[in-house]
């Protein structure tokens, strides 16, 4: 006989899936460097990343109409979930995939992109009035020391920074880190009352339209359909753009921007280890200390200062 009160029960199984799910997230989305460097010899960046959110709304849609989800209530809503969606998705991932595929190391990429907890902590304070302690700029200063020992680990001494590819990839990345850090404070302040599936939506219509523009006037649009591009194709459309981003905006609801930004610290160690075991990437023991170094940056960030726990 179970004596345990099944409220109970649902409680603890809620508890685990609420610290679950950072682990998924980081999980899910260090594949999309992964998947960068799988697809884009198949197709330009701004053309990939098009058909990749235009099978996402076709995807979405169907599904907030079969559950009956709402669309935001207001024409300003709208507009505030289109303005985060062009920083979150548009110039995110155009940055990312564009500075691949001029030629920046997608690891390198991943490191650029992961200093968002640095740039999101700093402008937390005067656009959202959240405050970090000492302990949790520790834990961002940490998380930035084991990113940069993780892949810096990798590369050759006296090798060049800008060595196989030129200023700019390394502009298109920077301004990914700026959409990115843009938009999660964005969506933070305007789109609280966002429904997520429809809010996805719009989302991927406004991100969509500006990288489809930026396929028509700079790219050929030619795509090569092999096994591989479908593949991945399909794996970033399903894992990446519907269910890693959802949980994305789930937790940025649930959380303060800067410590939902935190978990970007273990994006760059975590993907050094899928490229390990898909491209036999060794990582050296400096990497490997820079990965605990960056964990524990993360657990300083997110966690609660012994003042705000009483």
């Amino acid at each position: 006989m179970n004596i345990v009160p099944s409220f109970i029960r649902q409680r603890d199984a809620a508890s685990l899936g609420l610290l679950a799910m950072p682990v998924v997230f980081v999980l899910l989305w260090s594949t999309g460097f992964i998947g960068a460097k799988f697809g884009l010899p198949y197709a330009e960046p701004f053309t990939f990343l098009f058909i990749r959110f235009a099978l996402t709304i076709l995807l979405l849609t169907p599904l907030v109409w079969m559950l009956k989800i709402s669309w935001p209530s207001s024409p300003k809503l709208w507009m505030h979930i289109a303005i985060s969606g062009l920083l979150v998705h548009g110039t995110y991932l155009g940055g990312v995939f564009y500075g691949i595929a001029l030629g920046m190391p997608a690891g390198l990429a991943s490191l650029l992109v992961g200093l968002q907890p640095l740039l999101t902590a700093a402008c937390a304070g005067p656009l959202l009035g959240e405050r970090l302690v000492k302990q949790q700029w520790l834990g961002l200063v940490l998380g930035l020391v084991g990113i940069s020992a993780v892949l810096g680990s990798q590369l050759e001494l006296g090798q060049s920074l800008f060595s196989g590819f030129g200023v700019g990839a390394l502009l298109s990345v920077l301004a990914a880190l700026v959409g990115i850090s843009l938009g999660t404070l964005y969506q933070k302040r305007f789109c609280t009352r966002m429904p997520l599936l429809s809010g996805a939506v719009i989302q991927y219509l406004a991100a969509g339209g500006l990288l489809g523009v930026g396929a028509l006037l700079f790219e050929s649009r030619d795509v090569t359909w092999s096994l591989t591009f479908i593949l991945t194709l399909s794996w970033l459309v399903l894992v990446l753009s519907i269910a890693a981003i959802l949980l994305l905006m789930a937790l940025i609801k649930k959380g303060e921007a800067s410590r939902v930004a935190s978990l970007f610290y273990l994006v760059p160690p975590v993907t050094a280890l899928q490229a390990w075991w898909l491209f036999d990437e060794r990582l050296s023991w400096v990497g490997l200390g820079g990965m605990f170094i960056a964990i524990a940056g993360v657990v300083l960030t997110v966690r609660k200062p012994l003042s705000k726990r009483h």
